[in-house]
């Protein structure tokens, strides 16, 4: 990462070596603001300072991707209700400062979707804990991403088999055979081998929930459990797991932006960067599988994947 042009926009704090040890990581002091305080913030002072109204505006925002005007909307009854005398250049002001809040953070969700992707797919390290809490606003503009404490590491094969699937899930009309074969050469197994179920995983996985929210399903867990009914996983290789893992907490991260992220799209040029600077990925033969061959285990491996801080 520090070799790459992230490095400019991007700050990933050093660890002090010295005060370092098996069970202790120490790294250098970054001075910001959370990412989601900073929006909070931002939000609170176009409300007039209110920042309790900010934060119920964002949880409502975050809970209901339905209308992609719905912030704007839920801005505008709040500035409508405070203050009678608001003038049209008042309100279009705040619609513009809204605006630029939403394009900044929005600017900067798809730059963290880059840097995360360039760590996965080049780098092979990444952090699998990149909750809103652990990226910073730094002081001078960057971002910051802090507690590394979750760094994992992926193999050169997980991390070919891995952009051979998002690759393919990352196309504009992604075909199913082609995703369920890049999944089957991960290591992923299911009880039926059905191609479109498998494909449908991967997605959920990799990309996007959106298609079981649009089939009804209140969560990604519900949506899981479905496919799982039709045709159950057998085993999930354990690298797939953080990284389905970062890619929800990106998609979270979305949401409080009345945003649909589709992860896939943004980290397909490092895939396929990585593809073609190493050579097709390989078969791992089984290698780093986590069996899944009771309900427990299936339910151990999605609380991993779905579970947030």
């Amino acid at each position: 990462m520090s070799k790459s042009s992230f490095a400019e926009k991007v700050k990933i704090p050093e660890p002090i070596l010295n005060l370092c040890s098996k069970n202790v990581l120490v790294m250098e002091y970054l001075s910001g603001k959370k990412l989601a305080v900073s929006i909070e913030e931002k939000l609170a002072a176009i409300l007039g300072g209110d920042i309790s109204a900010a934060i119920k505006v964002l949880k409502a925002t975050q809970q209901s991707l339905d209308e992609e005007s719905s912030l704007f909307s839920r801005v505008n009854v709040i500035i409508e209700e405070s203050r009678a005398d608001n003038t049209r250049y008042q309100k279009g002001l705040k619609a513009f400062q809204l605006l630029s809040m939403t394009r900044d953070a929005r600017n900067k969700l798809s730059l963290l979707l880059d840097a995360t992707g360039h760590q996965i797919f080049h780098d092979g390290i990444y952090n699998g804990d990149c909750h809103p809490g652990n990226i910073l606003v730094l002081d001078d503009g960057l971002l910051g991403l802090i507690d590394y404490g979750q760094t994992r590491r992926l193999s050169h094969h997980d991390r070919l088999a891995l952009a051979r699937v998002v690759s393919s899930l990352g196309k504009r009309l992604p075909d199913a055979q082609e995703v369920a074969d890049a999944m089957r050469k991960f290591g992923f197994r299911s009880r039926d081998d059905n191609v479109e179920i498998i494909a449908k995983n991967a997605s959920l996985y990799f990309n996007s929930d959106i298609e079981g929210k649009r089939m009804g399903f209140a969560t990604p867990q519900k949506y899981l459990q479905y496919l799982n009914s039709k045709d159950p996983m057998l085993h999930v290789p354990d690298p797939a797991v953080f990284v389905a893992r970062t890619s929800f907490l990106f998609r979270g991260l979305g949401a409080l932006l009345q945003q649909q992220i589709h992860t896939s799209p943004h980290w397909r040029k490092h895939a396929i960067l990585a593809v073609a600077k190493n050579g097709k990925a390989h078969q791992l033969y089984n290698l780093g599988l986590t069996p899944i061959s009771n309900d427990k285990q299936k339910i151990l491996v999605s609380s991993q994947i779905f579970s947030f801080p």
